[in-house]
């Protein structure tokens, strides 16, 4: 019955945010994100997932339903701090899809992953840059596991294993595969997938595979869950420029930076009430725009301003994508009230 209240109060909640926008005077269109229906969520459940690189979930999602990765934020306060942190971001810079189809200067562009099964092999992991911040292995990572950036890539190389029999999730950075089927990489995480303690293991001022200590996989945009209407769940994305300090449920910072100007690892921010989401967008993008209405996206790593991350899929149409995701400027955006803020 879980899921039967969830979609209840996502209905009772959108039903809300057009009330409000209307008497904001904003088109109540906006936030019609709903149609089609998604299929019925598996909140920490991954077991009727797909199996392959790029697989169906059948609606799994991350974590409990009261997650912090699942909870809404439409309504939660904003933090004295917003226009200043929005501003060092940039105001005029626009929302940026950095995922799509086909390749991009020869690789595909993308976090790509893979679901395996229980009884995928587990293999030996050496960790050579970030031991005491790492799980160790082994991880069930098969030998053809998608690299981000291809088998050449050359920059971050993440590898995403989704155990799908046991909940588990597996993420690394640099990673690359050795001839005897094991991995180097320079650190790895394991993530709990039915648990809101994430990451048992793991401590306060832990890395994982990304700089905020976060999962990655959790906060991709996937062409299944858009082309359904409903992104149920809070995205990622990078900022150029961050500060030396975290809020949770990130557990890292990534600079040496301190003015309370920039962004801290795991700060959330949404887009504003009043942005529009046209009629005429796609269903992809309307459900991507009220996704980051109604969960937002977390500061998950240093990069490129704005860049929201995503899932490498072919039915992605690029040219719409971008034009529809990058009618959203860094202005349309204000900071959810940081709680628990973690500086030196």
């Amino acid at each position: 019955m879980n899921h039967l209240w969830r979609m209840f109060g996502l209905l009772t909640l959108l039903g809300c945010l057009s009330a409000c926008e209307r008497a904001n005077g904003v088109d109540a269109q906006a936030t019609a994100a709903l149609t089609p229906m998604p299929p019925v969520w598996h909140y920490g459940d991954f077991k009727k997932a797909s199996l392959g690189i790029g697989a169906n979930l059948n609606g799994a999602i991350a974590f409990p339903a009261n997650n912090d990765w699942n909870s809404y934020i439409w309504n939660a306060p904003v933090d004295p701090q917003s226009d200043q942190i929005i501003a060092s971001i940039g105001l005029d810079t626009r929302l940026h899809a950095d995922f799509g189809s086909g390749l991009y200067k020869g690789k595909p562009v993308g976090i790509p992953y893979v679901v395996v099964s229980g009884n995928q092999r587990a293999v030996p992991i050496h960790i050579v840059a970030y031991q005491d911040e790492s799980d160790p292995g082994p991880y069930p990572v098969p030998p053809n596991a998608p690299i981000e950036g291809g088998p050449d890539g050359e920059q971050d190389r993440h590898v995403i294993v989704i155990d799908r029999d046991n909940n588990r999730l597996y993420e690394m950075f640099r990673a690359f595969p050795q001839p005897d089927g094991s991995w180097n990489a320079d650190g790895g995480a394991m993530f709990h997938l039915d648990a809101n303690r994430v990451r048992p293991f793991a401590g306060p001022g832990w890395s994982s595979a990304d700089a905020a200590g976060l999962p990655i996989f959790p906060g991709l945009v996937r062409y299944e869950e858009a082309s359904a209407g409903v992104i149920a769940h809070a995205l990622r994305f990078t900022v150029a420029r961050s500060r030396k300090a975290y809020v949770p449920p990130a557990t890292h910072w990534a600079s040496n930076q301190t003015a309370s100007n920039l962004p801290p690892m795991g700060l959330r921010v949404r887009l504003k009430a009043s942005v529009p989401i046209p009629e005429s967008f796609s269903t992809e993008g309307k459900a991507i725009l009220q996704a980051l209405k109604t969960y937002g996206m977390f500061v998950a790593d240093n990069g490129a301003n704005w860049f929201l991350s995503g899932a490498p899929d072919d039915r992605w149409d690029n040219d719409r994508l971008r034009k529809e995701i990058g009618s959203v400027r860094g202005s349309d955006f204000e900071v959810v009230k940081m709680e628990g803020l973690v500086t030196p």
